[in-house]
């Protein structure tokens, strides 16, 4: 693996002929949730059984956070204890319909990062996707660019700016997208889940649905049900 700042951010590069991206497979960019290290989701390219060659992206959201561990980060900032409290009493009308404050710049971020990617490494297919916050990022970059994607693979996300997704999303009908939420997931409600599962499914996307029953998390169905879609995906 190598560190390399593309686009703005950090970003590590993994998998490829030579463990550090090399070669002319296809590319799996995948964005950690908030309050992670850049590196939390890169164990995953040695355990999701992606096509040979697949080249793996995990860039480092651009905010810093005080109190989250050292290298702890977020891709737009979070009132984590008002959010857990509107979770607790059943709220979150508002967060689903509205585009939470800073995702507009963590998109354009995404944005720049992809371009560099596409010319640094020329990658014939790309798989867009995250876990928590990074897939509620990933869906943004998706319903509001034209670039061409072969997937986007969500990961214990959920529906925010549900205002503007709706009627974007009908423009990636056909788009595989694979999304995993767990039942008894306490940071992110699992009907909140299966709200944007819809309004994907309603627009035209192929979605792949994968529940679990667990919290929030990748356990190892979700691992072996991601690699499945990849070479589909990717195929």
């Amino acid at each position: 693996m190598k560190r390399l700042d593309l686009g703005g951010l950090r970003v590590l590069l993994a998998g490829g002929t030579d463990g550090e991206g090399g070669g002319e497979g296809a590319l799996v960019v995948l964005m950690h949730g908030f309050g992670a290290p850049g590196d939390d989701l890169a164990s995953l390219w040695r355990v999701v059984a992606a096509p040979p060659g697949t080249r793996w992206a995990f860039p480092a959201a651009p905010l810093a956070l005080q109190g989250m561990g050292p290298e702890g980060r977020a891709w737009w900032k979070i009132d984590i204890m008002r959010h857990l409290m509107e979770v607790e009493r059943g709220g979150g009308a508002a967060q689903e319909r509205d585009a939470p404050a800073g995702m507009s710049e963590a998109n354009a971020h995404v944005v720049a990062l992809l371009d560099e990617l596409d010319a640094r490494l020329r990658p014939s297919k790309v798989v867009l996707g995250g876990f928590s916050q990074g897939a509620m990022l990933a869906c943004d970059v998706a319903l509001r660019t034209d670039r061409p994607l072969a997937g986007i693979a969500l990961l214990s996300g959920t529906l925010v700016a549900g205002d503007d997704w709706t009627p974007l999303a009908a423009h990636r009908r056909g788009l595989p997208v694979f999304q995993s939420h767990g039942t008894e997931d306490a940071m992110l409600s699992y009907a909140q889940a299966e709200k944007l599962r819809d309004l994907l499914r309603q627009g035209g996307a192929e979605v792949t649905w994968v529940p679990f029953k667990g919290g929030h998390q990748i356990p190892a169905p979700v691992i072996d049900a991601l690699g499945r879609w990849m070479r589909a995906a990717l195929a």
